[in-house]
């Protein structure tokens, strides 16, 4: 049987009887009520007025919302401090962090796009933009294979291949494929010093740059690369891999080089013992080129073979694992060919192909 329930207010109303002078056994039997639950209210609400528990009814009414208030805001404040650490300026991030925080906490999609001030039509709102999935696919590809490239040089090929699209695109779809490089060397300041004026290259073979860079194999054995480089074009003119690398095989290089091109009129090099020999001197002095040393500790001055080498390291010796010095020769031969003939650079850009094969003769061989 159902259990009649009497408000605050009745209550009061009913003990206010009893003080008047009803017997207390009428009052039971008429509400169909134990004389042991009279008591109880006559317990609590003894004394009271019709006003005063309308005014306890309201403070109480009043401490459960504050009650529940205070648990929302500590919620809110928790899933604030969990999704602190993503960014969600952008209404497409925002979508996914309400998403998360239904799933995860069980809020109401309202409150939840209410505590990122996110509206709720976007929530509901379903992009019809073609997804591009055969653009982003080949952009994933290339840059399994290109493992070192930024997206400006992807953007190069994605063009060569006949993709329509701008390089703020090719970004776009770079971060969200989550191809970013990460760069673990350490940053630091750099001031600027008065220098005197080097020559300036304004054609090709103006000015060569060389310079060593050591690696070893696989079994630890040492092994150096001698690079040589047009400063104008950027071409790489040749990369001599051998054990031991001394001066007469870098006047060997320059004369297989010079078989093919003109000699340069000026030649960048460090202070080595191999580029400041007698060997090297003769061959700029029979040559008509003049040698420009770098200053002692400042590899800046030589920044273009830098430069070079740093890609040569970055995109060639750090991914393969070399057994032998042949391989050794082997890939690096292909990857000078690759670097001179399809990898993407800006230092020809006003250059037309037919001017640049006109300029190199051989047309970066």
């Amino acid at each position: 049987m159902k259990r009649k329930r009497y408000s605050a207010e009745q209550i009061v109303s009913i003990l206010r009887q009893a003080e008047l002078g009803m017997a207390v056994g009428d009052i039971v039997r008429q509400l169909g009520i134990s004389e042991q639950t009279f008591y109880r209210w006559k317990k609590q609400y003894a004394g009271m007025q019709v006003e005063g528990v309308r005014e306890l009814k309201i403070l109480q009414e009043e401490n459960a919302r504050l009650k529940k208030l205070v648990a929302e805001l500590s919620l809110d404040k928790a899933i604030l401090q969990d999704v602190a650490f993503k960014k969600v300026e952008r209404p497409a991030l925002k979508r996914e962090v309400v998403k998360y925080i239904v799933s995860h906490y069980g809020l109401k999609l309202a409150r939840a796009c209410r505590l990122m001030k996110q509206v709720r039509s976007t929530q509901y709102l379903h992009s019809r933009k073609d997804p591009k999935l055969p653009l982003r696919q080949r952009l994933k590809e290339l840059a399994q294979v290109r493992l070192r490239w930024g997206y400006r040089r992807l953007h190069i090929l994605l063009k060569r291949e006949g993709f329509q699209l701008g390089v703020n695109q090719t970004y776009r779809w770079y971060r969200l494929e989550e191809l970013q490089l990460r760069s673990w060397r350490k940053k630091r300041s750099k001031t600027t010093m008065l220098r005197q004026a080097r020559m300036q290259a304004l054609h090709i073979n103006d000015a060569w740059s060389m310079d060593f860079v050591a690696d070893q194999l696989a079994d630890g054995t040492k092994i150096r690369l001698l690079t040589i480089i047009d400063i104008y074009s950027r071409e790489s003119l040749a990369i001599v891999v051998g054990h031991r690398l001394r001066g007469d095989d870098v006047v060997a290089a320059l004369n297989r080089i010079a078989e093919r091109r003109p000699a340069p009129k000026c030649l960048f090099v460090d202070n080595g013992s191999e580029f400041s020999g007698q060997l090297l001197d003769l061959w700029a002095y029979h040559h008509q080129t003049k040698i420009d040393f770098s200053r002692p500790g400042k590899p800046t001055d030589n920044c273009f073979i830098e430069t070079f080498n740093g890609s040569l390291r970055d995109e060639c010796l750090n991914i393969h694992w070399f057994a032998s010095l042949t391989e050794t020769q082997a890939v690096v031969e292909a990857w000078r060919r690759d670097y001179n003939e399809s990898r993407p650079h800006t230092a020809l850009k006003n250059l037309t192909p037919a001017a640049f094969a006109r300029e190199t003769g051989a047309g970066g061989a």
